[in-house]
């Protein structure tokens, strides 16, 4: 997961880290393909160099160190709102099959089952970065054909509604433990585009909620290159996200 979301970085991107996987991620891009990207963190910290050190929140005082920029949240937020970031990662608890995403609720509003963490930053991630990158578990309560609260905005109801409501970009890659769904075709909907080696389509498809369509061009996600696994030992040193 973690290689696959590096690879979603493009080389002089400014990136929307945001927590956990993301964050080894863009380190390993950096070490890799992407050298000239940016990170912005929410907490207000901005980095073209990877840390020093080991990562476990945003906040960490390594990567306070030699920041490029540690300024405070308004600050990197006043940069998305502006058009200024390329990509944004983002997690959830559910996604549905046009990249909308729920991290508020489970059941009515009144009356919830689960109370989730809610926003944070992720809807203006979702709603402002130029394009949007999700991770989370392959499940079939995670994956679902629509999600009960919609938090961040992915395509909404698919085809043009999200461009009709005002909002560029959308939902680009979804990363899980199984593999990559991307959107295809006129109605954005996300498709299988990669298999993770060790799985086969038909599993990937009987862990979704809803009946997922595979890419023209499917395959299998690509292994770890050497030079990507040597990256990963240097950001992730002792394993704790790997």
């Amino acid at each position: 997961m973690i290689i696959a979301a590096a690879r979603e970085i493009r080389d002089h991107e400014v990136v929307f880290v945001g927590m956990r996987l993301p964050i080894t991620a863009f380190g390993v891009a950096k070490l890799t393909h992407a050298p000239n990207a940016v990170g912005l963190f929410e907490c207000g910290i901005v980095r073209n160099q990877p840390a020093k050190e080991m990562l476990y929140t945003m906040a960490d005082p390594p990567n306070q160190k030699e920041a490029a920029w540690c300024s405070g949240l308004v600050q990197v937020m006043g940069l998305l709102q502006g058009g200024r970031v390329d990509a944004g990662f983002i997690g959830g608890a559910e996604i549905d099959r046009f990249g909308n995403i729920n991290s508020s609720y489970i059941g009515s509003h009144s009356q919830p089952k689960v109370k989730l963490p809610g926003s944070g930053g992720a809807a203006d991630i979702a709603a402002l970065s130029g394009r949007l990158i999700a991770i989370m578990n392959h499940e079939p309560r995670r994956l679902v054909e629509k999600v009960q609260y919609v938090t961040s905005t992915g395509f909404l109801e698919g085809g043009t509604d999200r461009e009709k409501k005002g909002l560029k970009g959308g939902p680009s890659a979804v990363i899980t433990d199984l593999g990559v769904l991307k959107p295809h075709g006129a109605q954005h909907e996300l498709h299988l585009s990669s298999f993770h080696p060790g799985n086969d389509p038909d599993e990937v498809i009987s862990q979704t909620g809803w009946d997922l369509q595979l890419k023209p061009d499917i395959k299998e996600t690509p292994h770890p290159t050497s030079d990507e696994l040597e990256a990963l030992s240097q950001i992730d040193p002792d394993g704790f996200w790997s």
